[in-house]
């Protein structure tokens, strides 16, 4: 005896599924005008210090899903040497986001480069909660092929930090 699948639980259950699914970054809007202007911010807080963000060094990307993702550089110098060594930049996720293969929650985040040996090559992003902690860490790739390194930059799905660049879903 055969039996007939209903076809619509099963459209509903493939339905529920692609709405589950992450956005790909390189599916996500990059904003500029008042849009960017909205979302991008002044300062950072990290680990009790107010650290003034970058705006010129500053993507926000929304994805179909409304969502936004904000990663910046941020101005350490006058601030202690720990956190000029341990921050580089910024990330405000309003979505569960992959780093390099590695889950981060939605929330802020610092995060720090550390350069491998020599400079030019494969280096590691670690990224930190708001009070210090990190969160984790991922291999940084060097791309001899980018043809024109700015300090950040979003291309293809990779948010660079120089010729250092991740991998973002």
């Amino acid at each position: 005896m055969y039996k007939v699948i209903w076809p619509g639980p099963l459209a509903l259950a493939v339905a529920a599924l692609v709405a589950l699914a992450p956005v790909p970054a390189q599916a996500q809007e990059k904003l500029a005008g008042k849009a960017f202007e909205a979302a991008a911010v002044k300062d950072f807080y990290l680990e009790g210090n107010a650290i003034p963000a970058q705006k010129r060094n500053t993507v926000v990307l929304k994805g179909a899903d409304g969502k936004r993702m904000v990663f910046g550089l941020l101005d350490t110098s006058g601030y202690a040497t720990e956190i000029q060594q341990k921050y580089a930049g910024m990330l405000i996720l309003e979505r569960k986001t992959l780093i390099g293969g590695a889950t981060v929650g939605t929330g802020a985040y610092g995060f720090g480069l550390r350069k491998g040996t020599p400079p030019e090559g494969p280096g590691t992003l670690v990224v930190y909660d708001v009070a210090g902690d990190k969160v984790g860490e991922v291999a940084a790739q060097w791309d001899t092929a980018l043809a024109r390194p700015v300090p950040l930059q979003f291309v293809n799905g990779r948010l660079y930090v120089g010729r250092h660049w991740v991998e973002i879903k």
